[in-house]
């Protein structure tokens, strides 16, 4: 994935340093319920719609921009889902980052599904009950935003 160049500035002051960054994922949910996913170029796996907060940019215009940029859909965020820290992560280059994520449910309301920029090597729907391969975390994502509950999910102090 490119790094943005306001992460790629802080890298020159930081270094391989640990960083703590707002990101955001769509759960993106069409009228007949299929869930829009993308595999990614640098992992090649499926997963929901993600992306880096650009500085002072809000959640919910960050995840519509980013599902227009990776996929070409057009989406309105419907409510937030979840809100968690992701564990710290070592990136193949060395860097260290730790992402608070903000999970929205959104709605399409425009545009095609297609690979849309270099993040994707595919895009396309699929039913819940025909999902890809995914990682716990994108399940656990989607599982939230599936639910018949607006409340939104977090982890509670003490883990819970």
């Amino acid at each position: 994935m490119p790094i943005p160049d306001f992460v790629a500035q802080l890298r020159r002051s930081v270094g391989h340093n640990l960083l703590w960054l707002p990101s955001v994922t769509a759960v993106v949910v069409d009228e007949t319920g299929r869930i829009l996913l993308n595999r990614r170029t640098d992992t090649g796996l499926w997963s929901a719609i993600s992306g880096i907060l650009e500085p002072g940019e809000q959640p919910a215009a960050g995840i519509v921009r980013e599902v227009f940029e990776e996929t070409g859909v057009r989406v309105v965020p419907e409510y937030v889902s979840s809100v968690y820290a992701e564990p710290p992560l070592v990136h193949p280059n060395r860097d260290r980052s730790q992402y608070l994520n903000v999970t929205f449910r959104c709605r399409p309301v425009g545009g095609e599904a297609k690979v849309n920029d270099d993040e994707s090597t595919d895009v396309a729907w699929f039913s819940p009950a025909e999902l890809p391969a995914l990682n716990t975390a994108t399940h656990l994502l989607i599982e939230h935003a599936l639910s018949d509950s607006t409340d939104c999910r977090f982890v509670r102090p003490g883990g819970e």
